[in-house]
């Protein structure tokens, strides 16, 4: 019953990401959300996962499209770092990062734990929308 609760879940997550529910995107999906904890991935590491136990043929067109899908519809988030690499999180809530080079590794900080003192006006017309806050990681 539990089963079929959550591929329900899934497929609706990707009806609602106006993705049609195929094999390999409801493969996708639930390497992404049906996990415990909140998953930082990069489009190949994610293409790693799914495909590494030989199995599963997924392309990496189909991961890429399905994760920025999953993007627009709100269900995952990207974040970037000064690598220039989009990651992304499954956990939509506010929230910072440590990004740790050497790892290439992105571990939440809770939103309460950085305090901003000031932030500027956004441009004319525009609203802030989200504050992000990405700390790179060194060795000592």
């Amino acid at each position: 019953l539990l089963f079929m609760q959550q591929k329900k879940e899934i497929i609706n997550k990707l009806r609602s990401s106006n993705l049609r529910p195929t094999k390999q995107r409801i493969l996708i999906a639930k390497k992404l959300f049906d996990r415990k904890e909140t998953f930082h991935f990069t489009a190949e590491t994610l293409n790693k996962e799914i495909n590494r136990k030989g199995q599963n043929k997924i392309s990496l067109a189909t991961i890429y499209n399905t994760v920025e899908a999953f993007k627009r519809a709100g269900h995952i988030r990207e974040i970037l770092t000064n690598n220039c690499k989009s990651y992304y999180d499954t956990n939509i809530k506010s929230h910072h990062h440590f990004y740790d080079p050497d790892s290439k590794k992105l571990t939440d900080i809770d939103y309460q734990e950085v305090i901003m003192k000031k932030i500027p006006n956004p441009p004319k017309g525009k609203k802030i929308k989200d504050l992000e806050v990405v700390i790179s990681l060194q060795k000592k």
